[in-house]
């Protein structure tokens, strides 16, 4: 009760994104082919967010430059404010299956693939840019997206990027 009182009264002084959603996710979803991003909590999705991914979507990420984004489980590792893009949430590709099967395939797995905002140095309008798959293995997001899934996600919630 005191716990449920005392958030009731801090909700007025939260971010906006904070004081819609007091849920975190307990878990991301990214549906490639649906181009969505959802952020999941007991089950339930409670956010979607259109996305855009890279020039090649479909397939798993084998190596560095291929432009795929990875396919499987993984965990958001790190927040960066400070980015190349409007704050931007790495996922932990590549995992041990990924760097056993290009060390297999005698390539460079690849990595630094993250969930970010807009490019930080574009002057063209996220409506635009987000038409199109635009990234080199990336999960991209408007800015205002970034803002709700920042304030919603911690590091080390699970990710599942499915086909």
């Amino acid at each position: 009760m005191i716990k449920q009182l005392l958030v009731i009264m801090l909700l007025p002084f939260c971010s906006p994104a904070l004081a819609q959603y007091p849920e975190l996710a307990d878990r991301v979803l990214v549906a490639k082919a649906e181009k969505k991003l959802y952020l999941i909590k007991d089950g339930v999705p409670f956010l979607e967010f259109p996305i855009a991914l890279s020039p090649k979507p479909r397939g798993h990420k084998r190596e560095q430059g291929d432009e795929r984004t990875p396919e499987g489980r993984y965990i958001l590792d790190f927040k960066n404010q400070d980015s190349d893009f409007y704050k931007s949430i790495r996922i932990s590709y590549p995992n041990q299956q990924d760097l056993h099967r290009a060390e297999l395939n005698g390539v460079d797995p690849g990595g630094a693939i993250m969930i970010h905002g807009m490019p930080n140095e574009s002057s063209l309008p996220a409506s635009l840019i987000q038409q199109f798959n635009w990234t080199d293995g990336c999960i991209a997001v408007t800015n205002g997206a970034m803002d709700e899934i920042w304030a919603a996600v911690e590091t080390g919630t699970p990710i599942e990027i499915q086909p």
